[in-house]
């Protein structure tokens, strides 16, 4: 893939995957790489073993095994973080909900697993899970949950998990400067709400600051600059329709709620993101990345000001891309669904 300024090859890391969802690069540079269907491989070399011990998952719909990143002091204290869709049986109703556990790396096996947090109320729906993570500058692990598909009952209350991204200490205890720790009838870990399904997030690590992309519904997917107490909208104001073509709401701004820094309509199905950082691909450092399941490409955005400034596809007709991460040695990766395959962006003239 060649552009004015840089020429890009794509190198095979992993393969025969159902839908690669997400990956974390550890210290040794092998991979860790997650599958939906509920599987974990670690990756070393293009060759690829399962990780034992996983959570059951419930990979049914848009659930199954979801993101994972490692601790902030991983090569002190070896914690891994996962999320994913956990069934839940209430009475005779098969529920699931989102999920995430930290566990440690042995033998490849997961030890020493813990919960994290568990989104509540659990629903028979089988989408908008979420669930991406991020680490802050100060430790603080954000996360987001999807309104689940129920946007008229969760997303604008306080009292339930789903349509929200939260924001716990590393080991799931809550921050006592949550926006809502001294709201009544407040959940303690809400961070931000009234968002939809945001499925990207990361943090800009020249300011510090967490962003967030979410889909909208027919158009109106949106990128956020996530903000202590904010709220995004969902489903009040809205730049997309309802799938069947009918008005959603005809508002598209509202007193007390947030304007996305950019939004898409048509949607490109964005489904995460990244901040190019190091000195790899340098005409491109600290723009961001963002995939696009729909339109099979990688969208670059140029943020100045926290503004975009500037986009531009990248990658045109790869295939679904599932995620887009930074590894530690400062390249690029992707997960392509449809494919199975996770693949390094190669810069042709590189500085290492």
């Amino acid at each position: 893939f060649n552009y004015n300024d840089l020429t890009i090859r794509l190198d095979t890391i992993a393969t025969d995957m159902d839908k690669p969802w997400s990956m974390v690069q550890l210290p040794d540079l092998s991979m860790l790489i997650t599958d939906r269907k509920g599987k974990l491989y670690a990756v070393s070399n293009k060759e690829k073993t399962e990780v034992k011990n996983v959570p059951e998952v419930r990979a049914e719909g848009q659930g199954g095994l979801l993101d994972i990143i490692l601790h902030p002091n991983y090569a002190q204290n070896g914690w891994l973080y996962i999320s994913y869709s956990k069934p839940v049986t209430d009475g005779d109703e098969e529920k699931g909900t989102t999920a995430i556990i930290r566990a440690q790396l042995k033998d490849n096996a997961l030890v020493n697993i813990e919960p994290i947090f568990e989104a509540k109320p659990a629903v028979t729906t089988k989408h908008h899970y979420g669930c991406r993570m991020v680490f802050d500058k100060n430790g603080k692990l954000f996360f987001s949950v999807g309104e689940r598909g129920r946007h008229n009952e969760f997303p604008q209350k306080l009292d339930n998990d789903n349509g929200k991204i939260h924001r716990v200490n590393d080991d799931g205890t809550i921050p006592n400067d949550n926006p809502f720790y001294n709201t009544a009838n407040a959940n303690k870990t809400i961070f931000t709400y009234g968002n939809r399904n945001p499925q990207g997030i990361a943090m800009d690590a020249t300011t510090g600051n967490i962003w967030a992309n979410e889909h909208g519904p027919k158009g109106g997917d949106e990128l956020n600059l996530i903000q202590s107490g904010k709220n995004y909208g969902w489903p009040v104001i809205s730049y997309g329709i309802n799938y069947d073509g009918s008005l959603l709401t005809h508002k598209r701004t509202q007193n007390n709620m947030e304007q996305p820094v950019h939004y898409w309509v048509p949607s490109i199905a964005p489904s995460g993101m990244c901040f190019i950082n190091g000195n790899n691909y340098m005409p491109w450092k600290g723009n961001v990345l963002v995939n696009s399941l729909k339109f099979k490409y990688l969208a670059k955005l140029e943020i100045k000001d926290n503004k975009v400034v500037n986009e531009i596809p990248i990658l045109k007709n790869v295939g679904r891309i599932r995620f887009v991460k930074m590894g530690i040695d400062n390249f690029i990766y992707i997960g392509i669904e449809d494919s199975g395959v996770v693949l390094k962006l190669t810069p042709s003239l590189i500085k290492i």
